[in-house]
C-alpha cells in the first residue's frame, strides 16, 4: 500500500521510551512504524531532529481583548509556530452558556490552525446548572476563579464573536460557588481547574499596599501572598474530597502552594498540578517594569527554584502557559503596577523554554518533557490516546524539535494578536521546527504552512482519571 506521509530517520519518543523509526501516517493518523520507507505520497527528512507527541497547551486565553473569529487565527498561529498542536481554551462567558455558547462555537470551528478544546468558567448559579449542556458540547471541564470577589472582582470576559468592545463584569465567587460547582462536577465526573487565591485576602492585601504607596512587581508579590494561596487550596480541597472531585491546580508558582497540595493529597484529595514558563524562568528579584505582572505573581528565586525541584522529581503534572492575547497600550494602560494589565502572551515559547532551561540542562529529561508538555494533559482531560502520545490509532500530532537549534525571541516570530513578550531578546537553544496536526504540516521553520480551518474541536472523553 502506498502510505500518505513517512517520516524517516528522526528519533521518535515512544511511551516506551526513544527508538529509530520511521512514522506511518495515513488519514490523518499514526498507522505503524517501520524500519524501512514503503511507498508514500509524502516523505518528511527528519534527519538530527527528535519527534515528540503534539504538545498540548491546557491554558491559553483568547477571545477576550480580540474576538474569537480574529483571536483564534492569530494564537492559533502563534501556537503552531511554537509547536503547539493542541490549545485549551479559558472560555469566560458573562451570559448563561445556553445564550452565548453556540455563537463561540461556530466562529472557533472555521478560524483555527491547530486543533482546540476548550475549559469553561463558572461564576454564577446559573452557569453551575448548565454544566450538563456544556459536555452535550463536548466540554468536560471546568474552572473556578477563587480570586475573584468583593472588592477584587473585576474581570474582562470573552467577547461576543465580531464585536469591537471588551466585555467588563464583576463576579463574586463565593465559597459556596466554588463548593456547588465542585459538587456538580463530581456526579458529572468531570474535572475542577482552580485558580487558587483567597479573594478577600487579596482585596486587604492590594488595599494596604496601595495605602503605603507601594509600586512595583514586589508590592503586587506582596499584595497577594502566596499564604492566601494556600489559603484557597485547604478550602477547595475540603471540597474536593467531600465530594470525591478531581481537582486540577492552574498556574501554581510558589513553594508555599506546592507544600499546602502535598499536604492535601495525603489527605486524599485527588490533585494535578499545573505550572507556567513564567515560574521556572522569571522572579520580582530579577524582573524591571511591569510587564511580567499576573496573577498568581511571580515569586523570589527561591520560589522559581521550588517549582524546577518540584518539576524534576514529577510532583507537577502539566505546563500550561496562562497565555493571554493582550496588546501593550492596554497591558500598561495605568500609572503603576496597580493600574497594569494581568497576564502575557506566551503559546510561541513554552517549548523552547523547557527545551533550553529543562532538558538541554539536563534538568528534566526528554521523557519528561513530553509527560509535561502533552501526555499528562492528554490523561487528565480524555483525549487519550488520541492526543498525547505516539501510538498506532493515535493522531498524527507531530512535534519534530531540534535540539541544537539557537533563536532569539521576539514577538513577531509568532504572528499573535500581542505586541510584546516577557522574554525578548533571550537566546534559546531547542525549538519546534515541524507541526504536524493530524497528518498535515502546520508550520515549518517559524512559519504557517497549514491552512486556517484545520484545527477541529476536539471530543473528549467524561474521565474519571485518578491517580
Amino acid at each position: 500500500m502506498t502510505y500518505d506521509t513517512v517520516i524517516t530517520d528522526s528519533h521518535v519518543v515512544l511511551p516506551q521510551g526513544m527508538v529509530e523509526k520511521n512514522i506511518l501516517i495515513d488519514e490523518g493518523q499514526i498507522v505503524g512504524f517501520s524500519s524501512d520507507v514503503p511507498s508514500c505520497d509524502h516523505k518528511i527528512n527528519g534527519r538530527g531532529l527528535v519527534s515528540i507527541p503534539g504538545p498540548i497547551d491546557t491554558h491559553v486565553h483568547y477571545g477576550v481583548y480580540s474576538p474569537i473569529n480574529e483571536a483564534a487565527k492569530t494564537e492559533s498561529h502563534a501556537a503552531a509556530i511554537g509547536g503547539i498542536t493542541t490549545m485549551m481554551r479559558m472560555l469566560r462567558l458573562k451570559d448563561p452558556f445556553t445564550k452565548s455558547l453556540q455563537e463561540q462555537l461556530e466562529s472557533s470551528a472555521q478560524n483555527h490552525y491547530v486543533d482546540y478544546t476548550i475549559h469553561a468558567s463558572i461564576f454564577t448559579p446559573e452557569q453551575i446548572s448548565e454544566m450538563n449542556y456544556c459536555i452535550e458540547n463536548s466540554i468536560t471541564s471546568f474552572k473556578i476563579y477563587m480570586n475573584l470577589g468583593g472588592e477584587v472582582g473585576h474581570v474582562y470576559m470573552d467577547m461576543p464573536p465580531n464585536s469591537p468592545a471588551l466585555v467588563e463584569a464583576n463576579v463574586n465567587v463565593t465559597n459556596d460557588i466554588v463548593e456547588q460547582t465542585v459538587k456538580n462536577a463530581a456526579l458529572l465526573g468531570c474535572p475542577v481547574l482552580v485558580h487558587a487565591e483567597d479573594y478577600e485576602s487579596c482585596g486587604c492585601g492590594i488595599k494596604t499596599a496601595k495605602e503605603k504607596n507601594q509600586d512595583g512587581l514586589s508590592a503586587w508579590s506582596e499584595s497577594r501572598s502566596p499564604e492566601f494561596e494556600a489559603k484557597a487550596i485547604k478550602t477547595v480541597c475540603k471540597f474536593g474530597r467531600d465530594y470525591d472531585c478531581v481537582i486540577y491546580f492552574v498556574h501554581v508558582g510558589s513553594e508555599r502552594a506546592l507544600k499546602q497540595i502535598e499536604e492535601e493529597k495525603i489527605l486524599g484529595t485527588k490533585i494535578f498540578v499545573e505550572t507556567c514558563p513564567h515560574y521556572l524562568t522569571l522572579s520580582y528579584e530579577k524582573q524591571e517594569g511591569y510587564l511580567a505582572k499576573v496573577m498568581p505573581p511571580i515569586r523570589t528565586e527561591r520560589d522559581r527554584q521550588a517549582v524546577w525541584n518540584a518539576l524534576s522529581n514529577n510532583l507537577i503534572d502539566t505546563i500550561g502557559t496562562d497565555h493571554v492575547a493582550n496588546q501593550l497600550k492596554l497591558k500598561l494602560g495605568g500609572e503603576n503596577v496597580w493600574g497594569a494589565l494581568a497576564g502575557f502572551p506566551g503559546i510561541g515559547t513554552v517549548l523552547p523554554i523547557l527545551l533550553n532551561d529543562g532538558v538541554n540542562q539536563n534538568k528534566i529529561t526528554l521523557e519528561q518533557f513530553v509527560n509535561f508538555t502533552s501526555c499528562n494533559a492528554s490523561q487528565i482531560f480524555g483525549m487519550y490516546p488520541q492526543k498525547g502520545t505516539l501510538e498506532k490509532n493515535s493522531d498524527a500530532d507531530i512535534t519534530m524539535i531540534d535540539l541544537k537549534k539557537e533563536k532569539t525571541v521576539t514577538s513577531e516570530l509568532f504572528g499573535g494578536f500581542s505586541d510584546y513578550i516577557v522574554y525578548e531578546g533571550r537566546n534559546l537553544k531547542g525549538w519546534p521546527v515541524k507541526t504536524i496536526v493530524r497528518g498535515e504540516i502546520v508550520a515549518e521553520d517559524f512559519e504557517v504552512i497549514g491552512k486556517l480551518g484545520h484545527g477541529k474541536l476536539v471530543e473528549r472523553n467524561i474521565n474519571l482519571f485518578s491517580k
